[in-house]
């Protein structure tokens, strides 16, 4: 899991000019594709040689990248331009490429809450490399976004601090959990949020402090922040706790009840506000576990999870998506709101409507 939007900029580079995006069709509530894609398309790279483009010391790999290999799902196609990045000026750098040559991108992480399409993405993904950690004080720790957000949760409880012992069950990155405002068993991620550094479109960095900021479930300020390229890095806050590492241990007894051996993007979907009742215990009493549509199945073991049974393509896990919230809705009136992103081939990222 990861942050942000994939952006292109105004200016236009004729040479480089990419395919006009075609069209796409959001389903709401109904037993078809949650997000239709263009199936009678050719993956977007295609040439057999690959291509690579050094540009200020960071090398480009054009087409060979297949997502699959960078998502926690295992599904997706080539991504038209690659790189990694392992500080903050690699990735302005690699952000001011994208800029110079009018090509979208995004920037990822662990990938724990994407769905690629199997045509992958005509465009550039940046991947987060960045995984510094410095103690700035006792129970202070400063984080780069692509450090390990379970590792991060472990760490501070082995130290005797509490506020990230629900971490250590989030397979993603500081910036991912971060940007989701990720949580469970009553923390959240913004409770112990002291500052955020992030890089702009225009490749200018900022510093955020959390009064600045607004969280919710499963959300943040980022989310709808135009002109934000990345999360650079973030500042926690902890308090001493001599209990911090036993309750960890009790929060990690109850991963058992999670395929954490299959390949799965997390809970797909957020749990309904005020109704008293997990998105799981809905799936769960409509009958779904061990539903499957192609090689997409619901887990039998937590129904909140979609898991890759080995051969899932974009299309069967997004039918399995739309499946679920018909059923859900027809069986309980809820309407489930998905967790995960949808990038559409094509440049723009699809979001479920609310």
């Amino acid at each position: 899991m990861e942050i942000n939007f994939p952006f292109s900029t105004s200016r236009q580079n004729p040479s480089l000019m990419l395919p006009t995006p075609p069209t796409f069709t959001k389903m709401a509530s109904m037993a078809f594709p949650v997000v239709q894609s263009p199936r009678n398309s050719t993956p977007i790279f295609s040439s057999n040689k690959e291509q690579t483009q050094n540009w200020n010391a960071l090398k480009f790999v054009r087409g060979k990248k297949l997502l699959k290999d960078l998502s926690t799902w295992g599904i997706g196609g080539p991504c038209n331009y690659f790189v990694q990045v392992f500080h903050q000026t690699h990735l302005l750098s690699a952000i001011r490429y994208c800029r110079e040559f009018s090509i979208p991108c995004v920037v990822i992480g662990k990938g724990s809450n994407y769905l690629f399409d199997d045509l992958g993405f005509d465009g550039c993904v940046i991947l987060n490399q960045i995984d510094f950690l410095e103690r700035m004080e006792p129970g202070v720790y400063r984080a780069g976004s692509g450090f390990r957000f379970n590792h991060l949760g472990s760490l501070s409880c082995n130290e005797g601090f509490t506020g990230l012992e629900f971490a250590a069950g989030i397979p993603g990155t500081v910036g991912g959990a971060t940007y989701m405002n990720a949580g469970a068993n009553g923390q959240e991620t913004a409770n112990v949020i002291e500052s955020i550094d992030i890089v702009t479109t225009e490749g200018n960095f900022r510093t955020l402090n959390r009064m600045d900021l607004t969280f919710g479930y499963r959300s943040s300020s980022f989310q709808d922040m135009d002109n934000l390229a990345a999360i650079v890095a973030v500042t926690f806050r902890l308090e001493h706790s001599g209990s911090a590492k036993k309750r960890q241990q009790e929060l990690l007894k109850r991963r058992a009840t999670q395929p954490v051996n299959e390949r799965s993007a997390g809970s797909v979907f957020r749990n309904p506000v005020n109704l008293g009742v997990s998105a799981a215990e809905l799936i769960d009493k409509a009958g779904l576990k061990g539903c499957s549509i192609g090689g997409a199945m619901v887990s039998n073991i937590h129904a909140n999870f979609l898991v890759n049974n080995g051969a899932s393509t974009s299309q069967d896990m997004l039918n399995l998506i739309a499946l679920v919230k018909d059923k859900v809705h027809s069986k309980f009136g809820v309407e489930l709101e998905e967790e995960v992103l949808y990038f559409h081939p094509y440049w723009n990222y699809a979001k479920w409507e609310r």
